[in-house]
């Protein structure tokens, strides 16, 4: 298999001198240039003919987003992951530039932070996401157990056994590389008289949560927001799993309530799916829905056989509508997903199984 070209695009020498030199020890990917700008970036992308731009979020001369933005309409076949930085500018331009058709991101260190162990676990990082993204495509379940990741047989992908649906209660989604366009495109279509509520568990740091719920909220009919221990949940609510937390849910005799925790990771994530998930089926047995939508890895697996056992309801972002289907493939080679669904159907999909069972009550009502 021949190797992956790569374009270095970063202000900074030491970044790139760093990342060049750890990088190129990869067998599979080829370090073809690098860029202190996004200008001069463009003058070698017709040069070098790279795979993958790994693009710095804050830059001079030519700013980040206007270089992706050429990118994405000269060479919409080239892979680009931001370098992003922890910060809120950092975060808002990262979340952008995912909105623009960026693939992925990674946050990047201060550069008085830098270390050989800092530059190793960043291109560890990076590797792992350009494999993913390039050599296996959009099927993102690592290979090896060292990962710690559930072992399938090749098989094909099938949906699980069709169970008659029951009243859904809540709505719990799941998602991770990807996830912010995916959840745009479901939120905003929901009514602002949905009548169930929202938990969500996106894999991103802290700050970056916060935004994507504000700008979420700007684009939907539903109420969206950053989750908080202690809040009452309510129907037409959306709840975003803060980053580096856990979130779960509680019954007391009030009602249901959100909790935030900081427990060991799960599946090397916090908030980890997985968490979310067995708290919805403890708490709302067989009226929980759960959307597991694209993303690496295997999180949420372990959730969603709890759902199962419980009584709940399953379904899969398909293969061809995700960025990457790892997260989602596991549970249709499992057989556990009820259904598989197009990223384009999801929100339809939704709508018509929660409110099933409140049209067939609302009949009985009226007549």
């Amino acid at each position: 298999m021949p190797k992956k070209r790569i374009l270095l695009v970063d202000d900074s020498v030491l970044i790139r001198r760093s990342l060049a030199d750890a990088l190129s020890r990869k067998p599979s990917l080829d370090i073809a240039g690098s860029a202190p700008n996004g200008r001069i970036a463009l003058m070698k992308i017709p040069l070098l003919h790279p795979d993958v731009v790994i693009l710095d979020i804050e830059m001079p001369e030519m700013e980040s987003l206007a270089t992706l933005d050429e990118i994405r309409k000269v060479y919409p076949q080239i892979i680009v992951i931001m370098l992003s930085v922890s910060t809120e500018q950092g975060a808002g331009a990262t979340l952008e530039a995912l909105a623009q058709g960026a693939k992925d991101y990674v946050t990047k260190p201060e550069i008085a932070a830098i270390t050989d162990n800092v530059v190793q676990s960043l291109s560890d990082e990076l590797v792992s996401k350009i494999d993913l993204l390039c050599t296996h495509g959009s099927d993102g379940l690592p290979y090896s157990s060292s990962h710690g990741v559930v072992q399938f047989s090749a098989v094909t992908p099938r949906a699980g056994v069709s169970r008659a649906p029951k009243r859904v209660d809540v709505l719990a989604i799941g998602v991770s590389t990807g996830g912010p366009n995916a959840l745009r495109d479901i939120l905003s279509k929901l009514p602002a008289d949905f009548p169930v509520p929202i938990l969500i568990v996106q894999h991103m740091p802290a700050i970056f949560t916060r935004l994507l719920a504000e700008r979420l909220a700007a684009n939907c009919k539903i109420h969206v927001a950053e989750g908080r221990s202690h809040e009452a949940v309510l129907p037409g609510t959306a709840w975003i799993a803060p980053g580096n937390f856990h979130m779960a849910v509680e019954r007391d005799h009030e009602g249901v309530r959100i909790r935030t925790h900081q427990d060991h990771r799960e599946n090397s994530c916090r908030p980890a799916v997985d968490v979310l998930f067995r708290s919805v089926a403890k708490v709302y047995g067989p009226h929980v829905l759960a959307v597991v939508m694209t993303g690496m890895g295997q999180d949420g697996f372990r959730g969603c056989q709890e759902i199962r056992d419980a009584g709940g309801q399953v379904l899969a972002q398909d293969q061809a509508s995700s960025v990457v289907w790892g997260m989602p493939g596991a549970l249709v080679r499992a057989g556990i997903a009820d259904r598989v669904v197009s990223l384009n159907d999801l929100a339809q999909e939704i709508t018509k199984r929660v409110w099933s069972h409140r049209a067939e009550k609302d009949a009985l009502v009226g007549s």
